[in-house]
């Protein structure tokens, strides 16, 4: 059975408001790259990795980030469709942290194609000529991959590989941490229970 669309919550619509404000913010503060979170996933049996990557979309349906389907998280999400984010601003306030726990789907083919098309065409060559997550000899060997594949496409536009697509991060918890002195730190954490949205502070 379908979870029921919560997508119009008015506590879900402050969390997500909250969320692209503190974005805005943390970009005008100085951070390097306000967009790039922790992502953690699980395989199949429980164990558990992490990386960060960057989110390139956030709207009522969630949070997006792009991938290779065949990379180590790419198979993880397939296996075990459930992830954890974390957003760390070191330079916004006294530190802000967002956490985000959710259900993860692949993003519609024409969205794919769609941010694909707006990538640097060195990145759209290289989504084709990295193995991602799978052992490499040399990297001579990665270069004359990207050279063949710049010799594959020359002339024209470099389709998207059937491999390459992004998942969407559909919250079911999401938390403000927000810093101060003497670890005397604020939290707000929104959770989707029961098909409501609730809001509630923890201790630090």
């Amino acid at each position: 059975m379908q979870p029921a669309d919560t997508t119009h919550d008015p506590l879900y619509a402050e969390a997500l408001a909250t969320f692209q404000a503190l974005l805005e913010e943390a970009g005008a503060a100085g951070e390097p790259d306000p967009t790039a979170m922790s992502l953690a996933t699980a395989d199949a049996e429980g164990r558990p990795s992490v990386r960060a990557v960057l989110l390139k979309q956030v709207d009522a349906r969630g949070f997006v980030f792009y991938t290779n389907f065949d990379s180590r998280k790419g198979r993880q999400l397939a296996a075990n469709p459930q992830a954890a984010l974390l957003f760390l601003w070191k330079m916004l306030r006294q530190q802000v942290q967002v956490r985000v726990e959710g259900v993860v789907e692949p993003v519609s083919a024409a969205e794919a194609d769609a941010y694909f098309e707006s990538r640097h065409r060195e990145s759209q060559i290289g989504a084709w000529a990295s193995l991602q997550s799978q052992t490499l000899d040399a990297r001579e060997t990665f270069e004359a991959r990207i050279e063949a594949f710049r010799a594959k496409f020359e002339g024209g536009p470099v389709p998207r590989p059937p491999h390459w697509s992004g998942f969407r991060v559909r919250p079911e918890m999401i938390e403000f941490w927000y810093g101060a002195g003497f670890r005397l730190h604020e939290r707000q954490r929104y959770a989707r229970i029961d098909g409501r949205w609730s809001r509630r502070m923890l201790y630090p």
